[in-house]
């Protein structure tokens, strides 16, 4: 069966839109500066600045009282109280799920927060199954986080699997240089960004989920039939990903299962997001 996995943070749910609505939250609670949100903005790096310190950037810039422990909770608390999955997310999993495909989450980060995210936003009965770092023990871009995530959604990483597998994210370094190595196809939401490694690159590019889930299902849209030949068109997958993305600057767990661990080549970077501890 074809197989369509998908990051979590900033691909199937805006991340960092959730960020910002805690941040302001935190803003308003404490009567500081409205203006101060692009501090946060900043500090965030998307993500992959650690939950410490920022929140301990912040304690020292407001003179606050509080713990770190105490922020780190209440930021736990505000960010996920503002995820959620947009409406047209949804719909697109839906119709992938109508054309024969099976789906599932691949997510760099902690156990907890990233389980609570799936719970809260209802993506559980949306897909077949879900791997997360933490309880893996393993990171994307290693291609175990690949295969596990593959045997939880029902698909044995057999000889074949992988040309009957899609991977779909926002971060070069993790989702999509995890596809390359691991032998998948792969579609890179860009989020209005440039395309910026020089190793590798995806696929197709995408604005946001609901294009790529689009053009993974031109692709192919019947579970037993064979990928169509790239054509090269502007609209094929021939066309350079870099090409696809607009050029100006940059504005990104079920029962476990063993498989045998595969290394990484040295020349990816493997790189957690620290979104309440975590991200991916």
């Amino acid at each position: 069966m074809p197989l369509l996995l998908f990051d979590l943070d900033n691909t199937l749910l805006p991340r960092d839109a959730a960020f910002l609505a805690w941040a302001q939250d935190f803003l308003d609670e404490n009567r500081l500066p409205a203006g101060d949100l692009s501090w946060f903005a900043t500090i965030d790096g998307g993500g992959y600045v650690p939950r410490s310190t920022v929140l301990g950037a912040a304690k020292r810039r407001y003179g606050l009282d509080h713990s770190l422990e105490f922020l780190l909770a209440h930021y736990r608390r505000g960010i996920n109280a503002h995820i959620h999955c947009p409406a047209s997310h949804i719909a697109a999993l839906q119709s992938a799920r109508a054309a024969g495909w099976t789906l599932g989450i691949v997510s760099n980060g902690s156990t907890k927060p990233q389980l609570e995210k799936i719970h809260r936003t209802g993506l559980d009965p949306l897909v077949d199954g879900w791997v997360i770092s933490e309880e893996a023990r393993c990171v994307k871009p290693d291609p175990q986080i690949f295969e596990i995530a593959a045997r939880r959604c029902g698909v044995m990483p057999t000889r074949d699997w992988t040309s009957h597998t899609w991977m779909v994210g926002d971060y070069g370094p993790a989702d999509i240089a995890g596809a390359e190595v691991t032998g998948l196809r792969s579609v890179w939401l860009h989020h209005g960004r440039p395309w910026a490694e020089d190793g590798y690159r995806p696929t197709i590019s995408a604005a946001g989920l609901p294009e790529a889930v689009g053009l993974v299902l031109s692709a192919r849209t019947a579970p037993g039939s064979q990928p169509r030949q790239r054509p090269t068109t502007r609209a094929g997958f021939a066309t350079a990903a870099s090409s696809l993305a607009p050029r100006r600057g940059v504005p990104e767990e079920r029962q476990t299962l063993g498989v045998g661990a595969a290394p990484s080549p040295h020349r990816y970077a493997t790189v957690s997001r620290f979104t309440d501890g975590a991200t991916g």
